[in-house]
């Protein structure tokens, strides 16, 4: 297995399992955020409660963040390696009402959004929706 995704692996403190390789691996080399069913089809013969646990052991540690486009699935996307998920390092997320995939766009910044005294936001999802380059 690659060391550069040991190294990844164990820089955000997750012990690098057979298992958390060889998902984080797909992710990185799909460079597009994927969701739970189509992981699950990837790894047909794994548990889907086991890529779950996966997943989530990689948001707890910021080694992926979640995306809730709009299409139904949660999907799953790498981070950047100086990523903490906190509000200055997310993004815009762009789905394509015509393929259905969904893009980071790492270069957008979601805006900043005053609150009123006494909420505290806890995440943020930016999706704009619309055609991508490929299928316009």
């Amino acid at each position: 297995m690659d060391k550069e995704i040991d190294k990844k692996l164990e820089y955000r403190k997750v012990k690098p399992t057979a298992m958390r390789q060889l998902i984080f691996n797909h992710l990185v080399e799909e460079n597009e955020p994927m969701s739970l069913p189509e992981l699950q089809h990837k790894f047909d013969k794994v548990d889907r409660v086991t890529i779950y646990r996966t997943l989530q052991k990689f948001v707890d540690n910021k080694l992926i963040h979640t995306i809730e486009d709009g299409s139904g699935s949660v999907k799953y996307a790498v981070c950047a390696d100086d990523c903490t998920c906190e509000p200055e390092h997310l993004h815009v997320h762009f789905h394509c009402t015509e393929c259905g995939h969904t893009y980071c766009l790492n270069e957008i910044a979601i805006p900043s959004v005053d609150l009123p005294e006494g909420y505290e936001p806890k995440s943020t999802n930016y999706t704009v929706k619309g055609i991508c380059p490929k299928c316009s």
